[in-house]
């Protein structure tokens, strides 16, 4: 019986060469990803009078406080801006994505008469600048007398055009004959949808809903162009009334990274949780067949 050897092959010097700098370059490129997050964590540790006094930025706090999450917690409703926060963002998201499967089927499977045609509209309608659309909104909410309430923070956001192209891309990786062996089965458009289509496209919506989460909880511009009290105002607000108010005439940058911190944890755990779920999804969207 002959007995084979398997030796382990050596890498050629120029691969681990390459190796080593592609790792080197990883390295580098983290910390510079990460350290936005570390001096956010670090300055909330900070007394405004010792971050105010220091001419050279330091790495380390010496004097360790808690007190900008006090001052974060008690000098503003923040617990009030989160929970409008959290209602504007859940609502807004289950809304977007019953829309957006629907819109997506529609323009996957069904046959109607200018169907291609309203989805070329449809996807011109993402070259719009961000700014004029906010402005159109901001002139229909005002007059249907929807301002400072959450009916018209959430009616503008309902609509994605991106999350429906990326749907209607997904239910085009279904085939065709599944579709056809349904209807002779003698299920209805909806139940194929339903017992189908979203099973299937299961890592795509839940991205979707993932990433519409953040992109609401994360949103500026617009809550603090529609908003005016605080019983609705989002958490962008309480963290700007931070910075602006409570620094004695100056910025309070210590008070607002402690805000920050505590508004950024839960997208934070959300995204580390459904990291896969949000790749996969999108790679999903990338591959047809």
């Amino acid at each position: 019986m002959e007995k084979t050897i398997n030796k382990k092959e050596k890498k050629p010097i120029s691969y681990i060469t390459k190796e080593i700098i592609v790792y080197v370059l990883l390295f580098i490129w983290a910390i510079v990803v990460l350290l936005p997050f570390y001096w956010m964590i670090l300055t909330s540790f900070k007394t405004n009078a010792s971050y105010n006094a220091e001419i050279v930025p330091q790495f380390i706090a010496k004097n360790p406080t808690l007190e900008n999450y006090a001052i974060a917690w008690t000098k503003v409703p923040l617990a009030r801006y989160m929970l409008n926060t959290f209602v504007f963002s859940i609502t807004t998201t289950l809304l977007m994505i019953v829309v957006s499967i629907m819109a997506a089927f529609a323009f996957a499977r069904l046959e109607f008469k200018g169907k291609n045609l309203v989805f070329t509209i449809f996807l011109s309608m993402m070259m719009i600048p961000n700014e004029l659309i906010i402005l159109t909104n901001y002139v229909t909410i005002t007059n249907t007398g929807l301002r400072d309430t959450f009916t018209g923070l959430i009616l503008p956001s309902v609509l994605s055009i991106f999350y429906i192209y990326l749907l209607r891309q997904n239910f085009m990786q279904v085939p065709d004959s599944l579709y056809y062996a349904a209807k002779v089965d003698g299920l209805k458009d909806r139940e194929y949808l339903m017992k189908v289509l979203i099973p299937l496209s299961k890592p795509t919506i839940v991205s979707i809903i993932i990433l519409k989460l953040i992109e609401c909880w994360n949103s500026y511009v617009w809550p603090k162009l529609i908003t005016r009290t605080d019983s609705k105002s989002l958490v962008s607000l309480g963290i700007e009334t931070i910075r602006t108010t409570l620094g004695g005439g100056q910025p309070n940058y210590p008070a607002m990274m402690a805000a920050v911190v505590c508004v950024s944890a839960p997208l934070l755990i959300i995204f580390l949780i459904f990291r896969k779920q949000i790749m996969s999804g999108v790679l999903r969207t990338g591959t047809k067949g």
